[in-house]
């Protein structure tokens, strides 16, 4: 629901939000006067201690006062039960019961003080066990206190009190007006300022200079154009996370209509084209992971790993001139070691420099498939994470190629600082002078994989036979123009229901769009939706059929927006608008689609069969098209799908298999020979 406004602001909280943390307090509370009842009942008439007038003061009054908190959490978790996300008439009533509550904090406050000054005081000398629960009492209620506080700062929404001011006059007033236009600048620019704060404080630990700060700012304006357009509070978007999961596991039981996925049969070219990628990309993943470096093999070896760079790394290192950046301890390049396989004299170039648009990666020979390999790291660091979210659209010119085509602008910075390493350093003129007859390979994961592939376009016309393998790159990298000419020579491996190859601006808009409306004509409450989807989540079984108000709706009204989910939008962005009215189909978006890069390896999990602590799980792989990853599917799986040990195992679960199928027709070939 839009967040509710108290004291005069927005919070970033609804009013049907109390009715869990509210229920767990009650229940608390209840617990808690039970027991003081009971202690005062016992003990009453023998308050004979010294001091015991004021004890027994201090325990009716602490009965009143707790019997008056009971109440009105009674009537606040009552009241949050009523309507759903996008009706709160029925918890109008509902601001009135917080200013009660809050009211009751200040004697509640008094009394904690009260209470304190009696317990610590040395000459009291009642009942053991008086005294600790009176100590107990104490304890609780600053506890409560604290939590409470620290509550109203995690809901304190900054930009408040000017969003509060842009809802309530936002139907009314004439956006051509100066007044208007100016106050609608003051409210971005102040966005924007509060989103690069937070980001800063995210940020803290490393140091900043001219582009920490251009990123910062660009990052920042990225956010604000994305959040400012809805009045959802948190649980609202988890609400609506939880219903799509569950309307897309629906339709995914219910049959299908084909999909956009290239079939062929077992005979076919491609299919044998798709096996030479499957057992490269499973060789070259290899790279690519070990591009992480001691991370990495720690996580995949987390008993062993430690015990085996301490025995065998430090010895085993490469000239200084041949390693850039910090490598403490040489745990970066003995990871590598271990996870290629290689020898040290095999690496011509490692770099661990990591900076904003700067990522760490290496330069390798792979004798078994005669190549000189680049392998650039994924994301692993701040540095590596402002990069991603450089999400800003820059035109990348190739002569003799294509006239213009878009990239994803902190990702082309990253190709461009390895390009100008490779090339002007002389890395890859030094590769060649070893190794003349090798091809040039460029792998890499997740932001390496989206880097690799940009670097690979980069060096297409001084190297026309390299190949590159993408594992899991962004989703938002590449235009259509430059995805298709991509597809020569770059092939990008995605599992499953990974997110990131999914991840674009036009993405994240539709996934808005599509929260605003489940939760929009959602029919029940919001803690039955989180409470059933809790348990979904974590225990599985069937998704439940929420009652929506689209059931029984004809397809004409389905298209237009309902008024519950325009009360969501405080103004509709250029996409939104883009997908629900079709006077703004003709106006360019915001965000152009972008793509994935060259052909696309889709790898799902066919199956899984679970005895006791094994686990068997079988894999699928076909060949996709870019359109297939057009929307962002909600998943457990949505982020280890992800994780370069998954994608790993996957492809070499294939690989094996693809291996015993080969094995096993050679078998029978000779068998019928004999």
């Amino acid at each position: 629901m839009p967040g509710l406004v108290v004291f005069g602001r927005r919070w970033a909280i609804g009013s049907d939000d109390f009715v869990l943390p509210g229920a767990f307090e009650l229940f608390l509370r209840v617990v808690w006067w039970i027991g003081i009842l009971v202690l005062y009942t016992v003990h009453k008439g023998q308050f004979d201690c010294i001091g015991g007038g004021l004890l027994h003061s201090y325990f009716l009054v602490l009965l009143i006062l707790l019997a008056a908190i009971i109440c009105a959490l009674s009537a606040i978790v009552c009241i949050s039960m009523r309507g759903t996300i996008s009706n709160p008439g029925p918890r109008k009533s509902l601001p009135k019961l917080l200013y009660t509550r809050l009211l009751l904090y200040l004697p509640e406050f008094i009394w904690a003080v009260v209470g304190a000054v009696w317990v610590s005081d040395s000459s009291m000398h009642c009942e053991k066990t008086v005294m600790n629960v009176v100590f107990g009492t104490v304890v609780a209620s600053w506890i409560i206190i604290i939590f409470t506080i620290i509550g109203v700062i995690i809901v304190f929404d900054p930009l408040g009190g000017k969003k509060t001011i842009y809802l309530t006059d936002g139907v009314n007033r004439n956006l051509e007006s100066s007044q208007s236009g100016q106050l609608l600048y003051n409210v971005k620019n102040t966005a924007t300022r509060v989103w690069e704060k937070r980001i800063r404080l995210l940020c803290c630990c490393i140091v900043q200079d001219d582009d920490h700060r251009v990123a910062f700012t660009s990052i920042a304006e990225l956010f604000r154009a994305y959040f400012s357009d809805t009045d959802l509070v948190p649980s609202d978007i988890a609400a609506g996370l939880t219903l799509l999961h569950q309307e897309q596991d629906k339709m995914e039981s219910c049959p299908k209509e084909p999909e956009e996925v290239l079939c062929h049969s077992p005979s076919s070219p491609v299919t044998d084209d798709l096996d030479i990628e499957l057992e490269n990309a499973a060789h070259y993943m290899q790279f690519a992971a070990a591009a992480y470096g001691w991370p990495y093999y720690v996580y995949t070896n987390p008993f062993t790993a430690l015990c085996k760079l301490n025995g065998d790394c430090c010895g085993n290192r490469p000239t200084d001139s041949d390693i850039t950046g910090s490598d403490r301890h040489n745990f970066h390049f003995g990871s590598i070691l271990k996870i290629t396989g290689l020898q040290y004299r095999d690496f011509i170039h490692i770099s661990f420099h990591n900076k904003i648009y700067e990522i760490p990666f290496f330069v390798a020979l792979d004798h078994k498939k005669e190549a000189i390999v680049v392998a650039v790291r994924g994301t692993l660091s701040f540095e590596d994470i402002l990069t991603d979210l450089s999400a800003d659209c820059e035109d990348l010119t190739l002569e003799d190629v294509l006239e213009n085509g878009f990239v994803h602008k902190g990702i082309t910075q990253a190709a461009n600082y390895i390009y100008r390493k490779l090339i002007n350093d002389g890395i890859l003129n030094q590769a060649f002078t070893i190794a003349p007859e090798y091809k040039l390979v460029i792998v890499g994961h997740s932001l390496g994989g989206g880097t690799a592939s940009i670097l690979a376009i980069m060096l297409r016309n001084s190297f026309p036979t390299l190949k590159c393998y993408a594992f899991s790159p962004p989703g938002g990298l590449l235009s259509k123009s430059l995805a298709d000419y991509t597809k020569h020579f770059i092939v990008s491996v995605i599992v499953g229901k990974d997110l990131v190859a999914r991840l674009s601006m036009p993405n994240m808009e539709d996934l808005k769009r599509r929260i605003v409306r489940i939760v929009a004509n959602c029919n029940r409450p919001k803690y039955q939706i989180l409470l059933h989807g809790c348990w979904y989540e974590v225990f599985g079984g069937d998704p439940d059929n929420f009652p929506t108000e689209l059931d029984g709706r004809n397809q004409d009204d389905l298209t237009q927006p309902l008024l519950a989910e325009e009360s969501l939008m405080v103004h509709r962005s250029p996409s939104y608008n883009a997908l629900e009215d079709e006077s703004h189909l003709n106006s360019p978006p915001q965000y152009p689609h972008l793509y994935l890069p060259g052909k696309i390896i889709h790898i799902v999990e066919e199956s899984s069969s679970r005895r006791l602590c094994s686990s068997d799980i079988k894999y699928t792989a076909s060949w996709s098209k870019e359109t297939v990853f057009s929307s962002i599917l909600i998943s457990p799986k949505m982020i280890t799908d992800h994780m370069p040990d998954v994608v790993l195992k996957a492809l070499n679960s294939l690989a094996q298999e693809q291996g015993a199928c080969i094995s096993c027709q050679t078998r029978d070939f000779n068998t019928n020979i004999v």
